[in-house]
């Protein structure tokens, strides 16, 4: 089972900006399997941290739901203090969501799901050219291997 650690990741930026995110967990709720990571830097308060999950779980059918999820908080724009003084205490404005669903058959073979896994990230990034799918990380061991970080 592959370990738990930092992953750094590019925005989509005209500038593009790298996030690291660390590790804060991994749990097991009922039979799926849940890893956690959240950026962590020090101007932003926790829970308004870019965060990402992975999530594996054999359904009863047999069938494997694997999902990995982005989540990115947007915050409220503070404009100073009201006449008394008081400045209001930061908060998410709202949150975008972005996430990847798959099932996958248990018979499927790793260079089955890969495919399918590629060809979406293919037309995510708009690729026309023939690229090499990552074959380690969190994400391509989740979906082509079933491996889910500890």
């Amino acid at each position: 089972m592959s370990q738990q650690v930092n992953v750094t990741v590019f925005d989509g930026a005209a500038a593009p900006v790298s996030h690291t995110l660390v590790p804060v967990g991994n749990r097991a709720v009922k039979q799926e399997l849940i890893a956690e990571w959240r950026e962590m830097l020090s101007t932003v308060p926790a829970y308004a941290q870019i965060k990402a999950r992975t999530s594996l779980v054999r359904m009863n059918s047999g069938i494997y739901r694997v999902s990995v999820t982005a989540e990115v908080p947007v915050m409220e724009s503070v404009s100073g203090a009201n006449a008394a003084g008081y400045t209001a205490s930061p908060k998410i404005a709202y949150t975008n969501v972005v996430q990847f669903v798959g099932y996958f058959h248990e018979r499927s073979t790793i260079a089955e799901r890969r495919l399918a896994r590629q060809l979406l990230v293919n037309f995510l990034n708009n690729v026309t050219v023939t690229t090499p799918a990552a074959t380690t990380g969190p994400v391509s061991e989740l979906v082509d291997q079933l491996v889910h970080p500890s």
